[in-house]
């Protein structure tokens, strides 16, 4: 499999062969690309930066400009097998409604984002008083892009409320797989595979 960020690395090892994916949030495609060149996937992308937009299509991909909060609307009802959103629910303006967008147009939905529970990140609030800059947020937070900081705990509560299946879960510090068990202090970064109940 071409190099992937773990994560993404992971996401595609799970999206079955031959399916139609949406990727919110693409960047320049590299997910895309491997899930169309590897796994034979059908895959649209929607990205709200231009530059990558156009190194997508450069790519051959079929991706559009778009808002995560305000263009999924415009998809059908179960339009994709997968809807793929890594990295961005906490850049959204409304996660919620986003959500419920990702789980009405797929089928499944793929969701990561950082821990903000994570032991460093408290670490750094305990010590220094200060909003972390670590290497999975690497900047300070007037240049964050991240306006919602959610954490496993809340993100578990949040699907549950919702009756939101979670049909599998993998927590990462650095590029190493970590335990369910203490996830919510441990992992920086998580990741679900969600669909309805």
């Amino acid at each position: 499999m071409t190099e992937l960020r773990t994560d993404l690395a992971l996401i595609a090892q799970n999206v079955a062969q031959g399916t139609r994916v949406l990727d919110v949030g693409c960047g320049d495609g590299t997910l895309l690309q491997v899930l169309r060149d590897e796994r034979q996937c059908q895959v649209n992308g929607m990205e709200i930066d231009p530059g990558d937009v156009a190194e997508c299509v450069g790519k051959g991909l079929s991706v559009i400009q778009g808002d995560a909060d305000k263009d999924l609307a415009f998809y059908p009802d179960g339009a994709f097998d997968y809807a793929i959103l890594s990295q961005t629910l906490q850049t959204t303006m409304r996660p919620d409604q986003v959500m419920e967008e990702l789980l009405r147009i797929g089928r499944r939905a793929f969701v990561s984002f950082p821990n903000f529970a994570h032991w460093r990140v408290r670490l750094s609030l305990l010590w220094r008083g200060r909003m972390p800059v670590t290497r999975l947020l690497p900047v300070a937070w007037y240049e964050t892009p991240n306006i919602h900081h959610l954490t496993v705990a809340d993100f578990r509560a949040f699907v549950e409320e919702r009756g939101i299946k979670v049909e599998q879960a993998w927590y990462l510090s650095g590029d190493r797989l970590r335990g369910t068990s203490v996830a919510n202090f441990r992992a920086e970064h998580a990741i679900f595979l969600l669909s309805r109940s």
